[in-house]
């Protein structure tokens, strides 16, 4: 039986109910020989379940400072400095498709056409790293050629999410490009939108759609089927 870690960012601030929805959706992940188990950064200890078996799949948007560094310096910590780390959610193949599925049926419940629609990519940005950001723009720009125009605004750089939004049209879609729902889901976003007078619909992050599990289930196999 082989050990995979799905591992997120967390809450640091209040760590246990982010921790209890990473261990809720790896329930909801069905691999075949393998145990399938949550732990985020925050949560103290919650990596210590790692070890240099173990397939580490990261929830996060971009391969960036977080999969890049901090994760395996924490594994190392863990006692886990082998443990393989995976293409972090935001890097698999399929997501734009799964994205443009969300935005669809947002739009065709509203009654509006998509190629009239504006869609406003949310995300987090860093100071860190330029991938996050990227990530944001890569998206937006496969998701281009079906939306009357496509934005991006950010959590932690410019342009801010308020200002991104800001006269927007009323026939606006903003997908919110998170992986979790977190405070800058739950929080943030609804704040900038709100100052910015946003009057388009707000979407749940992509992290929490229906399909997720199943796709992080087939990276699981796929990656499980490479080596023994």
């Amino acid at each position: 039986m082989r050990n995979v870690l799905i591992v997120a960012h967390g809450q640091p601030g209040d760590p246990a109910p982010q921790q209890q929805a990473i261990e809720a959706l790896a329930a909801r992940i069905h691999v075949p020989a393998a145990q399938v188990r949550g732990a985020t950064l925050a949560m103290p200890g919650a990596l210590d379940r790692a070890d240099d078996e173990t397939l580490i799949y990261p929830l996060f948007m971009a391969s960036g400072w977080f999969t890049r560094s901090e994760l395996p310096r924490r594994l190392r910590l863990a006692g886990a400095p082998n443990a393989r780390i995976l293409p972090p959610f935001g890097s698999d193949p399929r997501l734009p498709a799964l994205c443009l599925a969300l935005v669809v049926k947002a739009a065709e419940a509203q009654g509006w056409r998509l190629a009239e629609t504006h869609l406003l990519i949310a995300a987090h940005g860093s100071g860190r790293s330029r991938a996050p950001s990227e990530a944001a723009r890569e998206m937006a720009a496969a998701l281009a050629p079906h939306a009357a125009a496509t934005s991006c605004g950010f959590i932690e750089e410019a342009p801010f999410i308020a200002e991104a939004a800001r006269d927007l049209p009323a026939q606006a879609i903003c997908l919110p490009l998170f992986a979790t729902r977190a405070d800058h889901v739950t929080d943030d976003l609804p704040a900038a939108l709100a100052d910015a007078g946003f009057r388009g619909l707000l979407l749940p992050p992509v992290g929490l759609a229906p399909d997720v599990p199943a796709m992080i289930a087939e990276s699981i196999k796929a990656a499980l089927s490479e080596r023994p």
